[in-house]
């Protein structure tokens, strides 16, 4: 059997020190980030050699050929990142469109239909993927957004990484590694920070956070963690009136109001708080390790992330009460072990979320009201013309159940493969109620909806029955099912020369059910599951019909082929082939058929080299992906806005991405850029009631992802007395984004404006005195209006003229105080 020497010695010290220690080596060599020099570089120019395990074993990241970021504690520590939006920010691959904390749909190297902020709740899942450890946080409307402490590092691996880690990882995989109990000490640390912006707004937060790590007994730990952190507001919603066009009782045009909002008018509005912590046991007992764990994170927060350019810069004028809710628990439990000199893993973990928000939606009535004054018109028992103003409430409530077990060869050999089988049960139960107060009491459905039968049988009314003042309702249940067997298996065919292949077989069945519709669903007989039969709501009725019940089975594979060329010690060049696979799923809509699966096709050409004796880094990648039947979402005329997925056609997506880092001490460079040019190949349309066409032409590029995007920090290390001080400088840059793809028949311009370019420097110096640092930092020094991404309440096509933009934070100073025990 031929033997790769370099693999060998480098394969057999990360299992040593990883494998053969796992409770105390592990945490030991993680915490420190880099193993033993490989070069003649001294510890304190060359650059520190990270261990990752972006395919599910321990590898250092230079010898893993695929497209990965990874960044250690130390650099998070470094760049003041405790949420998605702060790494996200030095990700040049990664894009996202949010209208809050919990609210965010992420994407890598621009896949992206842009739709997926709107009906996402029961459309597509999403095209990448977010781990903790081992275990999925993946949910369908937006991921959690983790607080981020006590982490050992942060990957993100560019590309589709299906073969190894499922169905929403179709364009990448995020990964958050937090830091494991460590039997062989005492630790513990603390850190308070305090935090305003500035500029006229000087709203004040700030975080307490603390760790422990508690040896327990031989081969035993306990860490445990916990937070408490308040960003406080920098949106204001301001003074307004507004004036809707109805219809009198005799059907006349008339008018309501002024409405006003001076009862929600309050300054710097959108605060927010987030208290939680995580714990895990470590258990040594002999080869095998397990590890326990649970982490709970509750976050409240009001008022809206979006501002209204047209109102003011960070203004809103809102009408209704905004706030939000999310609280999440994953418990986890994940074995090692070997089995004669194979290694083995289970990873299992349940996850249960609920989040729940509410905003103002009367941009939806403004919007229909434009239209006919007849959707603005409701009456009271008394025959007065009702307030239309709409607010919305939703909520989600998740769980995710998931088991994954695989085996590994033995490190240290010429070849390597690593095996498994993994089942998932997702559910969302979907909630969602389009409110105009009072409108239960309405004896007459003025507004168009039809004559709808009550909970009594015989009264009429525009509300939708058992769902209070709904003018729309929804009570939807979603099951998502995978099941899938997976191998991944390399070969050295040279001392230098290595191929790897990997495929996933799944299975996926999905389905969902309930109720979403106006009052007058509930009667007629076309959308019925089982049609002919009226749906007489009795009393205590808690929900209304169940319009639709479907579900979609799939199967299929997913593959990747990858070479490797270690052309010196230090430098190695790959090509990568891989696909990725995003399930498809059934509709709400009535007489819509389910949609397919969508596909990527992935080829990419890379290189990870150093220089220098590691002095100088220098990763870059080349791609080509091809989207097959990609998935979108569209309000076919006519049902309301109510959004159903398609698949709509082909895109292409090329580009460029890489990062360096250059230790010429005390002086240190790094960055990281991406460039993307990402298309529609095939036009699609959206068919309007009239007969016109809204189109997305071939050439249109893919929205939320900037052509361009990258950061570059300088660090300066230096002594003051005792003390090892430091400045550092990052300055980020991305260009400007498309927002939707549909352009609109009347005006010929996209639905949603672009998002303008933009950039921002971050700056912070700071000093570490023994077991004490203090540090201060600005972050957005010249307080950049930065717009990440243009969102709309509903549709675009709909509810685009009212949309919003959702910015970077405004300037924020800070001062962080931590210590280390």
């Amino acid at each position: 059997m031929r033997l790769n020497a370099r693999g060998v010695g480098r394969a057999a010290l990360v299992s040593a020190l990883l494998g053969g220690s796992m409770l105390a080596g592990t945490q030991a060599f993680a915490a420190d980030g880099q193993a033993p020099a490989a070069s003649a570089a001294t510890a304190t120019d060359a650059s520190p050699e990270i261990v990752v395990t972006a395919q599910k074993r321990a590898q250092y990241l230079q010898d893993v050929p695929i497209s990965i970021e990874a960044f250690n504690s130390k650099k998070l520590e470094e760049n003041q990142i405790s949420s998605f939006d702060d790494y996200a920010k030095l990700l040049p691959s990664v894009s996202f469109q949010s209208f809050g904390p919990g609210q965010s749909q992420i994407y890598f190297r621009g896949v992206s239909s842009g739709s997926d902020a709107n009906g996402s709740h029961s459309g597509p899942q999403p095209t990448s993927a977010l781990y903790l450890d081992e275990i999925p946080l993946t949910t369908i409307g937006g991921a959690p957004d983790l607080h981020i402490y006590d982490m050992e590092r942060v990957e993100a691996l560019s590309g589709p990484q299906g073969t190894l880690f499922g169905s929403s990882s179709l364009s990448g995989t995020l990964r958050l590694i937090t830091k494991k109990p460590n039997a062989d000490k005492l630790e513990a640390g603390f850190d308070v920070t305090g935090t305003t912006y500035g500029k006229g707004s000087n709203s004040s937060g700030g975080t307490v956070e603390g760790f422990v790590n508690v040896p327990l007994a031989a081969g035993v730990a306990l860490r445990a963690s916990a937070f408490y952190e308040r960003d406080g507001g920098y949106i204001s919603n301001v003074p307004g009136t507004r004036t809707y066009q109805v219809l009198d009782q005799n059907g006349n045009p008339a008018t309501y109001g002024p409405v006003s909002n001076a009862q929600y008018v309050k300054k710097n509005f959108n605060d927010t708080e987030t208290a939680g912590g995580r714990a895990a046991i470590g258990i040594q007992l002999g080869d095998w390790y397990l590890e326990p764990s649970v982490v709970y994170q509750h976050q409240n927060s009001h008022g809206t992330y979006l501002y209204d350019p047209s109102v003011g810069d960070l203004q809103v004028q809102d009408y209704t009460p905004e706030y939000g809710s999310d609280e999440w628990v994953q418990a986890a439990l994940t074995i090692k072990g070997k089995i004669g000199t194979w290694d083995v893993t289970y990873a299992g973990g349940y996850f249960a979320r609920t989040a729940k928000v509410v905003q103002d939606y009367s941009a939806y009535t403004v919007a229909y009201d434009a239209v006919s004054p007849q959707y603005a018109t409701f009456f009271d028992g008394k025959g007065n013309n009702l307030n239309p103003t709409q607010n919305y409430t939703g909520k989600d409530i998740y769980s995710k159940f998931n088991n994954e077990l695989r085996v590994s060869s033995p490190a240290g050999l010429a070849w390597h493969v690593t095996g498994g089988l993994f089942v998932e049960r997702q559910t969302d139960k979907i909630l969602a109620d389009y409110t105009i107060p009072g409108l239960s009491g309405e004896p007459t459905a003025i507004s168009g909806t039809g004559s709808v039968i009550a909970a009594n049988g015989n009264a009429d009314a525009a509300s939708v029955p058992t769902c209070g003042d709904d003018i729309y309702c929804t009570r939807v249940y979603r099951v998502d099912r995978d099941y899938a067997a997976f191998a991944d298996g390399s070969y050295d065919l040279t001392g230098n020369l290595t191929l790897d292949a990997g495929i996933r077989y799944f299975i996926t069945r999905n389905s969902l059910s309930g109720f979403s519709g106006l009052a007058g669903a509930v009667t007629d007989d076309s959308t019925q599951v089982s049609p002919g039969s009226k749906c007489l709501l009795g009393t205590g009725a808690t929900a209304p019909c169940e319009l639709f019940n479907r579900t979609i089975k799939q199967n299929g594979e997913t593959h990747k082929v990858n070479l490797s060329w270690k052309v010196q010690p230090d430098k190695m060049v790959y090509f990568t082939y891989s696909t990725g696979f995003r399930p498809g799923g059934t509709n709400r809509l009535p007489g819509v058929a389910p949609y397919g699966a969508d596909k990527l096709d992935n080829f990419e050409v890379g290189a990870k080299t150093q220089w220098f004796g590691r002095k100088l880094t220098i990763d870059g990648a080349a791609f080509l992906e091809n989207w097959h039947n990609m998935q979108f979402g569209l309000a076919p005329q006519g049902d309301d806005g109510v959004v159903a997925t398609y698949n709509v056609g082909e895109s292409q997506i090329k580009g460029i991405e890489g990062n360096f880092t250059l230790r010429l001490l005390p002086i240190t460079l790094s960055g990281s850029g991406t460039y993307i040019d990402a298309q529609l190949k095939t036009q699609f349309c959206n068919y309007n009631s009239d007969g016109s066409q809204d189109c997305a032409p071939v050439g249109t590029h893919l929205p939320i992802q900037p052509r361009f995007k990258g950061n570059l920090t300088v660090r300066y290390d230096f002594d003051v007395a005792s003390a090892k001080a430091w400045l550092q400088l990052t300055g980020s840059h991305q260009s400007s984004s498309s927002s939707y793809l549909l352009i609109d028949h009347n005006t010929g311009q996209p639905f949603l404006p672009d998002t303008a370019a933009f950039s921002t420097l971050d700056l912070s110096a700071g000093a570490k005195f023994s077991r004490y640092t203090i540090e201060a930092f600005i972050q957005n020094l010249t307080d950049e209006r930065g717009i990440i991404s243009i969102n709309s309440i509903c549709v675009p096509s709909i509810c685009g003229a009212y949309a919003r933009n959702y910015p970077i934070k405004p300037q924020q100073f800070g001062l962080k105080l931590s210590a280390r025990y």
